[in-house]
């Protein structure tokens, strides 16, 4: 997609590829307990079922949308699932698509008319709770663990250390703990 003048910051675009992509697994998946992890990944029980990347070039943002639709491997460092495994059969990918990209047309649309603000209020609705425990790499490097606190206007991640300060986090790895 091109950015425009006038839009909302352009690393908030992963949050509306989360909240369309949400919308989509939930519509073919419908009693599974989806759940967006910060940034952008779906899971479900703490296994990965998508990932989103983000690559910017300029004016044009790329997203690719990686969906374990029919399949998921069993043999990775963190659990992964499947649309097949939680619906009980694999999706047409067609239709999956097709879906997707109305998906995320209707959301960008949103937040290029309304701002960030329902953006961020579908993707609080479909995250993990407050007070889910959290570790991530602080823009120093460091790691650092905390709860989270939801997310700031602009869509940083706010994680409250054991120290209690909050620390915000702009990029990066995000772990539930």
């Amino acid at each position: 997609m091109r950015l425009r003048p006038g839009d909302p910051p352009a690393p908030s675009l992963a949050l509306v590829a989360a909240v369309a992509l949400h919308e989509v697994a939930t519509a073919f998946a419908p009693n599974a307990a989806i759940l967006i992890k910060w940034p952008n990944d779906l899971l479900v029980g703490g296994a990965k079922l998508s990932g989103i990347l983000l690559e910017r070039a300029e004016d044009a943002v790329v997203v690719g949308f990686g969906v374990n639709l029919a399949h998921h491997p069993d043999d990775t460092l963190r659990p992964a699932t499947s649309l097949a495994a939680l619906a009980g059969s694999a999706a047409d990918p067609a239709a999956f698509v097709d879906a997707l990209a109305d998906a995320v047309a209707r959301w960008l649309a949103r937040w290029r008319g309304e701002g960030l603000a329902p953006v961020r209020s579908a993707w609080l609705a479909a995250a993990h709770p407050p007070g889910t425990a959290l570790s991530t790499h602080t823009a120093s490097g460091a790691w650092v663990e905390g709860l989270f606190e939801g997310l700031d206007a602009d869509g940083a991640l706010r994680l409250r250390r054991a120290d209690g300060e909050v620390e915000r986090v702009l990029a990066g790895d995000v772990f539930l703990l």
